[in-house]
């Protein structure tokens, strides 16, 4: 099979035709096969006025063959038959003296799948050179009667996965995917946030960036505030950051075997299972692995071949799901789940200023940067205000502060959630902002 172009994302047709020909010409035991397309632009700018434009095509086949419970992969970025043969041949030979798996297990026979198409949207695949320039353009004109230096991106993205196995597994989809990043900075203030949307008509840009602008000119001159526990508001750009750590972190085997803040121990330390269906969170945290939301409308299927499926993971503040991989759910007689991916949390009518207006003191932080772990055990992490920190009294922001860097344990903050706002989507999360009755900062930064 000859493809006229890498440049275009494959059809249906054209993508499980590939597969299908890889398969018939296995010799191997079993055969899976992954195919993905995309197409990507992104344009920058930087000091109000565009410095980079940008756009490129990728196509990859992944071939991995399987003689009993030995594996290995190829994969080429080629799309003539003799590249392909070639890859498919060099995973049949590296499989033959690859290692036996310990973890083995047989391939996915044929899913079922939700019943829906992912988004595509034509006007979001087709945005050309010149109306990403004239979206930004505004941006930078706006960005220069506040006098802001204001940067970002904005950047587009059209993607095809199809997978396929010997056991007769298919599937496809196809979307497309827009995302735009802003900050401003004037001084020693600054601010930022991005949104993320499958159609560019659903970016609030105008909204958003005049919201950004307005947090960077309040940012300047900022205050000391000692380091403490206090009462904090996130933005849902800063809670984007933070839930998904607690996301990652629900994960069925590190539970059981006593590595995650979700393992239960006996008295000597000893793991004796998992936390599943404790009421550990606020009653407020109900989260969802929910690629159906109407602001996501993602794919229907893993890379892998598990259902993406709707899960309620979170409910009413208790776990109700741990992420089981098919090896490990073989082994506890579980039903392997997928990733914890995508991630909605529920929300309410409430807007920020809401949540701000009913708190009397605490702080408002705007982004949580740089999170690493400090105990990955106790799912403590540390990380950085950043782009707009500011001090909430009796109800309104009375002024900025510097920045501080915190050290928390995430299943406390959300143990300690109080309120929520509205939900925005941030990259592939869709979150609320949330006010937490107590938060750790450890120290003051000098970043800004």
């Amino acid at each position: 099979m000859s493809l006229a172009t890498a440049a275009t994302p494959l059809n249906q047709d054209q993508a499980l035709s590939l597969i299908e020909s890889v398969i018939n010409q296995s010799e191997a035991e079993g055969v899976f096969v992954r195919v993905g397309a995309e197409e990507s632009a992104l344009s920058r700018f930087s000091e109000n006025q565009i410095s980079q434009n940008v756009s490129q095509s990728e196509f990859s086949l992944t071939i991995t063959s399987y003689f009993g419970t030995r594996s290995a992969s190829a994969s080429t970025t080629e799309t003539e038959p003799d590249a392909i043969k070639a890859a498919l041949r060099r995973s049949e030979e590296l499989a033959q003296i690859a290692p036996e798996d310990p973890e083995w297990v047989p391939l996915l026979p044929p899913q079922s799948y939700e019943d829906r198409t992912p988004a595509f949207d034509t006007a979001t695949a087709t945005l050309s050179p010149l109306e990403r320039g004239e979206l930004i353009q505004r941006v930078c004109a706006e960005s220069a009667a506040a006098k802001v230096d204001g940067s970002g991106t904005l950047s587009t993205e059209t993607s095809v996965q199809a997978i396929g196995n010997s056991q007769g597994l298919r599937a496809y989809n196809q979307g497309t995917n827009v995302s735009y990043s802003y900050t401003a900075r004037i001084e020693d203030g600054s601010s930022w946030s991005q949104r993320t949307a499958w159609a560019v008509e659903q970016l609030p840009i105008a909204s958003l960036t005049q919201q950004i602008i307005e947090r960077a000119l309040a940012s300047r001159q900022p205050r000391d505030v000692k380091p403490g526990k206090y009462p904090v508001v996130f933005d849902g750009a800063a809670l984007a950051d933070l839930l998904p750590w607690v996301m990652w972190n629900l994960e069925a085997r590190a539970a059981d075997e006593g590595r995650s803040f979700m393992s239960r121990t006996d008295e000597s330390g000893k793991p004796v299972g998992n936390r599943l269906g404790e009421p550990l969170f606020s009653p407020l945290v109900q989260v969802q692995r929910h690629a159906a939301h109407p602001l996501l409308q993602m794919g229907t299927f893993f890379s892998d071949g598990l259902s993406n499926s709707s899960l309620e993971v979170i409910k009413d503040g208790i776990p109700q799901f741990l992420a089981y991989s098919r090896y490990w759910a073989a082994q506890q007689g579980k039903e392997p789940t997928g990733a914890m991916f995508p991630i909605v949390m529920t929300g309410s009518s409430q807007s920020l200023t809401d949540l701000i207006a009913s708190t009397e003191r605490g702080i408002l932080v705007s982004r949580a940067w740089y999170v690493r772990y400090v105990n990955a055990r106790t799912l403590e992490v540390t990380g950085m205000t950043r782009d707009g920190t500011f001090w909430i009294e009796d109800g309104q922001i009375a002024y900025p502060i510097k920045n501080l860097r915190f050290n928390q344990l995430l299943p406390e903050m959300l143990r300690d959630i109080d309120a929520v706002s509205m939900v925005h989507r941030f990259g592939n999360s869709v979150v609320p902002g949330v006010r937490v009755k107590e938060f750790n900062f450890s120290s003051v930064t000098d970043s800004v």
